[in-house]
């Protein structure tokens, strides 16, 4: 009678499928890896445009909508008076129409100065008179029939836009 005897121990296959499934997880692992970094990325970009886009309506919630000088029936402009005017110009909601901080070289915080820790994200603004009676409908600039507008900041990192944000303000 013959005994088998039988080696202890893993054979060639054995070992080789369980390198390729190691090789596999590591793989998956590291792309799983590289999708969170870059989901995190994007999310910590979204969080500074939002603060950006909160300290332009921080700056502007307590202004008026525009120049007190003026009456209502005289309010045909949707920007800043006087030449060259600055930043810190901008007595009125208004006076931002058109504003962009990459002129000044980084974007602004709700007490008009730069943030330059910050200097690759830029803030537009847009102000347009907005009909009272439908607020997606906007109005010309020369128009003395309403009262509301629509103030639109749109925050851009490296000129390519994160976020934007709209709200409406009234004249009165």
């Amino acid at each position: 009678m013959r005994v088998l005897r039988r080696d202890k121990g893993f054979s060639f296959v054995e070992i080789l499928i369980s390198i390729i499934l190691v090789g596999l997880s590591i793989t998956a692992l590291l792309s799983a890896s590289t999708s969170f970094t870059m989901a995190n990325g994007a999310g910590a970009d979204l969080s500074t445009a939002e603060f950006l886009v909160e300290q332009i309506r921080e700056l502007t919630a307590l202004l008026p909508v525009m120049d007190p000088a003026i009456t209502f029936d005289q309010w045909t402009s949707l920007t800043a008076g006087g030449d060259e005017p600055t930043v810190y110009d901008y007595d009125d909601v208004d006076d931002f129409n058109g504003f962009d901080s990459t002129s000044l070289g980084a974007p602004i915080d709700a007490n008009r100065n730069p943030v330059t820790a910050l200097s690759a994200f830029s803030q537009s603004v847009v102000v347009q008179k907005v009909s009272q009676g439908d607020f997606n409908l906007v109005k010309a600039a020369s128009s003395t029939d309403t009262a509301f507008i629509r103030v639109t900041v749109t925050v851009s990192l490296n000129g390519r836009e994160i976020t934007s944000a709209s709200w409406i303000r009234a004249n009165y």
